[in-house]
């Protein structure tokens, strides 16, 4: 599938992680236990240092000059080290709509401190009542004088409460013929005065997505990305980037491995139904990676991603969902989520990582949802192929 060069960069990148990023900070990312957000800007750190926090990055910005085959490495890579995950908002979201629709001053002022992890970037995009259904957004901003005027809320913010910038999207022309085109797109300063970051606490007791509300914000009018009411362009831009994402191959590598061991550790590695539930869910992971290698090839002659990226979300998402599953399964009640020290056997005192699997089992209820649900990935494939919508 490789060559052998790049095979030989795969395990430069490995040693890179295994000599940069700190052994317990990666089985924090193993173990699904969550890592601090001076843990993840040390590893940001490294990356700048070394040249690799971005790089899918045009070189002038800043970007290694990578083939996409070396990028797709790199971060798959990563991923099965259990190196922290970076977000996906400043780096791979927002950066490359600034190179391509920002201001000579905004790409000056805000890709050299994506890029060095100086600024953290979250997404306001998402209202109540317009998630998927984005167009329906009702944060409103109106022009009074220098300033953008924004008022209104955002909903499932994703860690807003350790971000320092917002990318948004806001109304801007009420009035328009069609709703996407009254949208434009804000950056914002969360220190701003008029806005309130409340926690939303998950169902496993994890904050890591926030309500936002803006009262009588004002935002200075260059931080208007490109032209007022394109916003909805503009955002297409950034959910593909987001979309050829969340696949995650690798991440689902590192679980299906993960597995196989809890699988054997329980004694269960023989049992018939169970071989069968892991063969299957390692087939779809194989079959996963043969459409992204296959996306890369062309990729390689220069062919723009088509629905392969809605493709990839579904099943890539499906994946993490399934895998998540069967480790519980496998794990049986030391994976209890009520007091999992005293479900534990005597055998299991060494692994307190077992009680932490139906966390991740709990995030992975959202990775169908987000970034576009799969019903909407579904619309867009179907549509693509001329078969009309999805029922």
């Amino acid at each position: 599938m490789y060559t052998q060069s790049e095979q030989a960069f795969a395990e430069e990148v490995r040693a890179f992680v295994r000599a940069q990023c700190p052994a317990n900070v990666r089985e924090k990312v193993t173990n699904a236990v969550g890592i601090t957000a001076a843990e993840r800007l040390a590893w940001h750190k490294a990356l700048h240092a070394r040249g690799w926090a971005a790089p899918h990055w045009p070189v002038e910005h800043g970007g290694t000059g990578w083939s996409p085959v070396q990028t797709y490495i790199f971060s798959e890579t990563l991923a099965e080290e259990g190196a922290p995950d970076l977000g996906s908002f400043g780096l791979k979201m927002l950066g490359p709509t600034l190179m391509h629709y920002g201001t000579p001053e905004q790409k000056a002022h805000y890709l050299p401190r994506i890029l060095s992890g100086e600024d953290i970037w979250c997404q306001g995009f998402s209202e109540p009542g317009a998630g998927s259904d984005l167009a329906s957004l009702k944060t409103r901003a109106v022009r009074d004088g220098d300033h953008w005027v924004v008022n209104g809320q955002k909903m499932w913010t994703t860690m807003a409460h350790e971000s320092t910038m917002m990318f948004a999207l806001v109304r801007t022309d009420p009035d328009a013929p069609k709703p996407q085109m009254g949208i434009s797109m804000l950056l914002i300063d969360l220190k701003t005065p008029g806005i309130d970051i409340r926690p939303i606490i998950l169902l496993n007791g994890a904050h890591t997505t926030n309500e936002v509300f803006f009262d009588t914000v004002r935002v200075p009018a260059e931080n208007l990305v490109g032209e007022p009411h394109k916003g909805w362009t503009y955002s297409r831009v950034v959910l593909g980037n987001e979309r050829l994402s969340i696949a995650r191959i690798g991440l689902n590598r590192r679980q299906l491995a993960r597995l196989k061991q809890i699988a054997a550790d329980q004694g269960l590695a023989g049992v018939p139904h169970v071989r069968a539930r892991i063969a299957e869910a390692a087939i779809e992971l194989d079959a996963l990676e043969a459409m992204a290698t296959a996306m890369l090839d062309r990729a390689r002659a220069g062919v723009a991603p088509g629905i392969e990226a809605n493709m990839l979300k579904i099943k890539g998402s499906e994946l993490q969902q399934r895998l998540t599953r069967l480790l519980v399964e496998v794990a049986g009640r030391s994976a209890a989520p009520f007091a999992p020290d005293a479900a534990m056997d005597a055998g299991d005192a060494g692994k307190p990582w077992l009680g932490r699997l139906f966390k991740s089992h709990f995030d992975t209820r959202v990775v169908s949802i987000y970034g576009g649900s799969n019903e909407i990935q579904r619309n867009i494939i179907a549509k693509t192929l001329g078969l009309g919508a999805a029922r």
